[in-house]
């Protein structure tokens, strides 16, 4: 049992890096929806997991559609600015996929209107465009991990 997150389109190798560790340190799955912005061998992708990457249950797929089609009883939780509901308004699940989009444009318009009943948002001011990639990852994830009472984790 453990969460699942999906980068759709990554394009910063450090912000993929860093979900990465937080995958390992938490047994979280972690998707990545190609195209990726960068190359899986990277360096700042490998500096950036550190030497956690073995410990990463990871799985590359060529489109978002890929993933629903290979998990389709999965429940997608879909990040976005676009979304009224708080994150903290949603009763995470074990086994949940966590969906976010590329650090410049986020989600699609087409793949949010696929999931309009599970479109979640991080409070913030109105003076910036979104939070980093990797941080908004591990703030809904350890929400998730909270409500789910950290299973498996010490």
């Amino acid at each position: 049992m453990a969460f699942h997150i999906v980068l759709v389109e990554p394009e910063i190798p450090a912000n993929t890096g860093n979900i990465s560790r937080t995958c390992a340190a938490t047994g979280t799955w972690l998707h990545l929806v190609r195209p990726l912005g960068f190359h899986t061998d990277d360096r700042t992708l490998k500096r950036a997991g550190l030497d956690y990457w073995h410990a990463v249950k990871l799985e590359y797929h060529d489109s978002f559609q890929e993933v629903k089609d290979k998990y389709k009883h999965g429940r997608f939780l879909l990040a976005t600015t676009k979304a009224d509901k708080l994150y903290t308004d949603v009763a995470f699940q074990d086994e949940d996929f966590l969906v976010f989009g590329k650090e410049t444009k986020g989600l699609s318009p087409e793949i949010l209107a696929q999931h309009p009943d599970t479109l979640m948002r991080l409070p913030m001011t109105g003076d910036v465009r979104s939070l980093n990639l990797s941080n908004a990852a591990a703030i809904v994830l350890f929400e998730g991990l909270r409500q789910t009472g950290f299973q498996g984790l010490s």
